[in-house]
């Protein structure tokens, strides 16, 4: 969603970069191009005026001005003002004292919020909670039905006494629904409002009657973050006719500009407290604005890829893999190969965890065109495969080739370069497991190994060669066992017998040090 905001702040820092110092000119050019990056992504023009303010503010600043890298002094300070605009630090959830915790979702129809009540009730289900959600959109057709299929694939409870289509107290099956949660022991409710095309009297109501009825302990506003500063005027609406504590940001992997997620925020005065990019039930995460700067200004995101792959990844099977691989290359077999893969897989979108890696904003495009069916054409190759031939691919000949490119319905040079890229990965692997560092770079410290390398270095550190002259060597051996024998008195190679060490005499080059 924000490509073209980080791009266009990009080009900006380029223009920075080399200059020792920085003019009252160049702050000034970089806000306005800032200025216009924000504008040009829907960014509401209060919010564009306050942000360009601070900026110019600091960037004027001693900070700046007494920095070493001024450059990089600019793009610090734009991260924090954007985080600043963005919320500020993350926003939890506030959970009652004596269960069920009761969360309303508000927001107008199309937003997405039985969806995102199907994806909240997962996303609290993997934290250890047991949600219950309820269907309370009784206008809208087919939506009590849609929220119980929601639910059964999020694999949470569901409470929908009414049939919906216009028919039944959306209020009173609020009530109720709390009631049922105690007697069954559900921590967390979850209830899903009926919403409007736009805003009107009757929604907002029927809203306000519902927060009465329940005294909900957060009120979510759900916006659709790809209706622009449509999204801000609704939810100044919602704030001051129903009240609400936090914002569910929908929608957000689509291809709009994205105004909306950096304005609405600091407009209403309310945090973004979580967000849905995708159209998957694991699509939904909590929203932290420092990361979402730093995936605005192209610095990637790694503390969200280290919390995805700490979900996915077991800790025990890891260090199983890793204890393989410093046995030797192989030991790493396709079928730990497939099951490597197919974690990575559980992790979500391939292009989207790339894209959390920084710098890679430079590579968009090839991002973008990742072809995701490339990990499951892999995958049935693997499969293709008898046991045997996972366990050691060296045996795959010709015609083993021609037999897995017709069970995987791929071309014979398909397998065979597939076979061929894992002994390479197998090989880097492997020595990155042991210590060689990758081609080129030092071994990893603490992780043994070395190879040929090492063994050669300490074969050369052992000592000087002996000489081949017989005679030559044995005056050589002779003049060492002297040296031994001199040396012999203490630890240091100073004589006992007889002297004292207080009569000793230092070198006279020493005895400059003594002065």
């Amino acid at each position: 969603m924000f490509d073209t905001l980080s791009d266009r702040l990009a080009s900006t820092f380029k223009n920075l970069r080399g200059k020792g110092r920085l003019s009252e000119a160049d702050i000034d050019a970089t806000a306005r191009e800032i200025r216009i990056a924000l504008l040009e992504a829907d960014v509401a023009l209060p919010v564009v005026r306050s942000f360009i303010k601070q900026v110019k503010e600091r960037g004027l600043g001693a900070e700046v001005s007494q920095a070493l890298n001024p450059a990089q002094q600019v793009i610090k300070i734009v991260n924090e003002e954007l985080i600043g605009i963005l919320g500020g630090e993350t926003r939890r959830l506030r959970f009652a004292k004596q269960p069920p915790t009761v969360i309303m979702l508000a927001g107008l129809q199309g937003a997405g919020k039985t969806t995102l009540a199907g994806k909240l009730g997962r996303w609290l289900k993997a934290q250890g909670h047991s949600p219950l959600l309820v269907a309370c959109d009784l206008q809208r057709p087919n939506a009590v039905n849609q929220l119980q299929v929601v639910s059964e694939r999020a694999g949470v409870a569901f409470y929908g006494p009414e049939p919906g289509n216009g028919v039944g107290d959306p209020v009173q099956v609020a009530k109720d629904s709390i009631e049922y949660a105690r007697s069954k022991q559900y921590d967390i409710v979850v209830v899903d409002t009926a919403g409007r095309l736009g805003i009107d009297a009757e929604m907002m109501q029927q809203a306000a009657d519902i927060r009465d009825a329940v005294s909900p302990d957060e009120v979510l506003f759900v916006v659709d973050a790809m209706i622009g500063q449509d999204a801000v005027n609704t939810a100044e609406a919602f704030r001051d006719g129903v009240g609400f504590d936090g914002v569910v940001l929908s929608k957000l992997d689509g291809d709009a500009r994205g105004g909306a997620a950096l304005s609405i925020a600091h407009v209403t005065g309310k945090q973004i407290m979580f967000a849905s990019n995708g159209e998957k039930l694991d699509d939904f995460d909590a929203f932290h604005p420092d990361r979402m700067a730093s995936r605005i200004l192209g610095m990637g995101d790694m503390l969200s890829l280290i919390e995805k792959a700490e979900q996915t990844f077991s800790q025990q099977e890891a260090e199983k893999m890793a204890a393989k691989l410093a046995k030797g290359p192989k030991e790493f077999t396709l079928d730990d190969f497939l099951a490597q893969m197919e974690q990575v897989r559980k992790m979500g979108s391939i292009s989207k965890l790339l894209g959390m890696l920084p710098g890679m904003a430079q590579m968009k495009e090839q991002i973008n065109n990742l072809d995701e069916r490339e990990v499951d054409r892999t995958a049935a190759i693997i499969k293709s495969m008898t046991p045997a031939e996972r366990q050691d691919p060296t045996i795959i000949n010709g015609s083993r080739r021609a037999r897995i490119a017709r069970g995987s319905g791929v071309d014979v040079s398909t397998v065979k370069g597939l076979v061929e890229r894992f002994f390479e990965a197998r090989k880097m692997m492997s020595r990155m497991a042991q210590g060689g560092g990758m081609p080129g770079m030092p071994g990893i410290p603490g992780m043994g190994g070395g190879g040929a390398r090492k063994k050669k270095q300490i074969k050369q550190a052992k000592g000087k060669r002996k000489s081949g002259n017989p005679m030559k060597r044995k005056a050589e051996e002779e003049a060492a066992a002297a040296r031994r024998e001199a040396g012999a008195g203490s630890a240091f190679g100073l004589p006992q017998d007889g002297q004292d060490p207080q009569n000793f005499e230092l070198p006279d080059e020493f005895k400059k040090f003594m002065n």
